[in-house]
């Protein structure tokens, strides 16, 4: 939409477009907002009545808090009662007045949410554990990078490698030192795969099953 002059008049011409459902890629949120479109990410589900936390920023009474091992807990008067006839799935997904999300995430000290990436989406290497969504988005905003996609590759020694599959001229050793200038440098790729484009679905999401195989997984 933000190709066509008309369509770029109309977005324009809203207060807020809410993005959710996924992370919002950074270099789409710059493009919206040189166009005169106000962009706001939101963060929610159907156990939060839909979105909860916007720009980070939590709603009044809506409480965040991460686990030890970084899973997102949200807590307030949004939440669900629990699943209709799942009593086992209810119990496992609410603690003592919180829910636990299938999402990783960072609170800052100011309160502010920034989700990493999915539980099921970490690559565990050498013991470390590194969520393949934050360091795919962070790499995609480097000036050099067009898009990105990061996955764990079978590795003898650490179990699991971290590669990145990007568009674009950046080498290792500049995608290891811009990843580590955002996160911790176990996080940063131990290879990156250049490609022309990544592989879509017919959804237009990233088809992991051809990235794997141009990775030679």
């Amino acid at each position: 939409m933000l190709g066509d002059e008309e369509q770029r008049s109309l977005l324009a011409g809203y207060d807020a477009v809410l993005v959710g459902g996924a992370s919002l890629d950074p270099a789409l949120r710059t493009r919206a907002e040189a166009a005169g479109v106000r962009v706001v990410a939101t963060y929610g589900s159907s156990e939060t009545a839909g979105g909860c936390v916007y720009d980070g920023r939590p709603l009044d009474g809506v409480r965040l808090r991460t686990d030890a091992d970084g899973r997102l807990l949200v807590g307030g008067p949004t939440l669900f009662d629990g699943y209709d006839g799942d009593p086992a799935l209810t119990a496992e997904t609410l603690d003592d007045g919180w829910f636990r999300t299938s999402d990783l995430a960072e609170i800052d000290a100011d309160g502010r949410l920034r989700v990493l990436g999915r539980v099921d989406d970490v690559v565990n290497t050498g013991g470390v554990k590194v969520p393949a969504a934050a360091v795919a988005r962070r790499l995609r905003e480097h000036p050099a990078v067009g898009a990105a996609e990061v996955l764990g590759v079978p590795d003898a020694e650490w179990g699991q490698r971290v590669v990145a599959v990007v568009v674009g001229d950046l080498a290792l050793d500049a995608a290891r030192d811009w990843v580590a200038e955002a996160h911790p440098r176990a996080w940063a790729p131990r290879e990156v795969v250049h490609v022309d484009a990544l592989p879509l679905l017919a959804s237009g999401k990233t088809d992991r099953q051809r990235l794997l195989g141009l990775v030679g997984a």
